[in-house]
């Protein structure tokens, strides 16, 4: 009988652990066997390519202040502020990661410690 770990056997466990990982290098690498020839890409790519990350960013906007109730305490205030600071450091950075990082933390302090 062969071991088990949290009711799966050990082969088992390995099995599905190479599989994801195969499974996630083929992910990646799907986009550059695709477009190898040595050619550009569609331009229906290149449109998505520069359509795509905007559009996205809007999106997690808009999900972040669906919950905002004007009538009660923040306000929104918050959240508001979060957004020009994320935007105010990406115009200033052209850095997206440090812009939602920056963002994120002072959110976080916000609603742990100045607006309880």
């Amino acid at each position: 009988m062969t071991e088990t770990f949290t009711g799966f056997s050990v082969g088992y466990a390995i099995f599905l652990i190479l599989m994801v990982a195969v499974l996630t290098f083929l992910a990646r690498a799907f986009p550059f066997i695709i477009f190898s020839r040595g050619g550009k890409p569609p331009a229906i790519v290149n449109y998505l390519g520069n359509i795509l990350p905007p559009a996205v960013m809007v999106m997690l906007v808009i999900y972040c202040i669906r919950h905002i109730t004007p009538l009660m305490w923040p306000h929104g205030i918050p959240e508001l502020i979060c957004i020009a600071v994320v935007a105010l450091l990406y115009k200033f950075t052209k850095n997206y990661l440090l812009a939602m990082v920056g963002g994120t933390i002072l959110y976080m302090v916000f609603v742990q410690v100045v607006f309880v």
